[in-house]
């Protein structure tokens, strides 16, 4: 893989953390650390899953990939439900506290297909794992902090009507996921 081939995969392994990004964006308060907290996490997961990924090869490849859609799915329903819900009843965002744990988790879910990516990785190209995957992170982790950054921008404006759109988005993330995977678009 050249430069140019890693970057593309890159950003394509990175668009679903990014919008996950806009939407913590959305209920986040204005703070550079927050942001780089956020990115961190996911360019941290995008990095490590792809070499993972290399490790397992084909082991465990048929029992991840018959799984994968139906996680990813099943957290950001859930997170996108949730989102709205507090919302609709005036409670305190947990994402204003940054809650570790649904950002590890949120980490997680995003980064099963770069996992996959290891796998396949494995089995097609000869450009160390270790360099591609430093290469992912890093763009994961440049674009998710500037996701949360635009999420930001139009939380301010629009405080509790940002925050259902962005519970509505992960949820049609999720039904896009499973939708693709299921009917293989």
């Amino acid at each position: 893989m050249n430069i140019i081939e890693i970057l593309l995969v890159s950003f394509a392994l990175a668009a679903d953390a990014v919008a996950i990004s806009i939407c913590y964006g959305l209920s986040l308060n204005n703070n550079i650390k927050k942001y780089l907290i956020v990115g961190f996490s996911f360019g941290i997961f995008q990095s490590l899953m792809p070499i993972i990924g290399f490790i397992l090869g084909d082991t465990f490849n048929h029992l991840i990939k018959s799984i994968d859609h139906y996680v990813a799915f099943s957290i950001l329903l859930f997170i996108g439900i949730k989102m709205i819900y507090e919302t609709k009843n005036n409670k305190n965002n947990e994402y204003n506290s940054l809650n570790f744990k649904s950002l590890i988790i949120l980490s997680i879910a995003t980064s099963i297909d770069a996992l996959t990516f290891g796998i396949a990785y494995r089995f097609v190209y000869t450009t160390n794992i270790i360099y591609v995957s430093l290469i992912i992170g890093i763009v994961t982790f440049i674009l998710c902090s500037i996701g949360v950054k635009i999420g930001n921008t139009f939380e301010s404006k629009y405080k509790n009507i940002s925050q259902i759109v962005g519970g509505v988005v992960l949820i049609l993330f999720g039904i896009k996921i499973l939708i693709e995977h299921l009917f293989l678009i």
